[in-house]
């Protein structure tokens, strides 16, 4: 439910705390596991973000990523199927820290990005890593990231486009997810238990937002997602 709740907040407009859930439900279960329980909560909140910005968004840097996330996708797929549970643990972990790591850069200012002119081609070599960080921990943010701020999109037209890449890559991922058999009914039984906490804490995040100065509260997210992560990478190497 915590990391749920982490999910919903996000997408209400605590944008990136979601990140911090598969780690946690990792400590508890299997991360391929947690991975498959939270992705119907994902694609049913993204509804909600593509409907509300159906008609803003930004075909260039879709049609450049797009691509290279059903690659990463499909990476992340081949990886998860053929190596240990506790390699997948250890690279969860790993994205866990670099993720917190990149954003508690990025809130003292710094500045980890492509040229604001860069090709296309190097949209969709992020479009590959953000695919195969969504498939194996739903952390696709940072490499999308990388290639499209630096574009300085107009702000609807930057949430419409984020929300319609990940909206695109999570059913991208249902075959993977199929493939790895993890859609098993005790599994979208538990999905299906916590959509209600997800819509809840949603709803919550847009209240919050307006109302709560959220720069401490990120700092401690961030910070936690690097715990979080090196206490994943030791259990995945011992």
């Amino acid at each position: 439910m915590p990391a749920v709740t982490l999910i919903g907040l996000s997408k209400g407009g605590f944008v990136g705390m979601g990140a911090l859930s598969l780690p946690i439900m990792a400590l508890a279960i299997s991360p391929v596991r947690a991975a498959a329980i939270l992705l119907p909560i994902l694609i049913v909140q993204d509804v909600v973000g593509v409907w509300a910005f159906r008609k803003q968004w930004d075909g260039h840097v879709l049609g450049w990523m797009l691509p290279g996330s059903l690659i990463g996708i499909a990476l992340g797929w081949f990886f998860a199927a053929r190596v240990s549970e506790s390699a997948v643990l250890g690279v969860v972990g790993a994205i866990s820290i670099l993720f917190g790591l990149y954003r508690l850069w990025l809130d003292r200012r710094g500045v980890i990005a492509a040229p604001a002119q860069s090709p296309g081609w190097v949209g969709t070599l992020c479009g590959i890593a953000s695919g195969f960080t969504s498939q194996i921990a739903h952390a696709g943010q940072p490499p999308f990231q990388i290639w499209v701020l630096p574009k300085k999109l107009e702000r609807d037209v930057l949430v419409g486009t984020t929300a319609i890449f990940f909206a695109v890559t999570n059913w991208l991922k249902v075959p993977a997810y199929w493939a790895l058999g993890q859609f098993s009914r005790e599994n979208l039984l538990a999905a299906a238990s916590l959509l209600p906490v997800a819509i809840a804490s949603t709803l919550a995040g847009v209240w919050l937002v307006r109302r709560v100065s959220p720069a401490r509260f990120y700092t401690a997210i961030y910070l936690l997602m690097v715990l979080v992560g090196i206490k994943l990478v030791w259990d995945g190497l011992t």
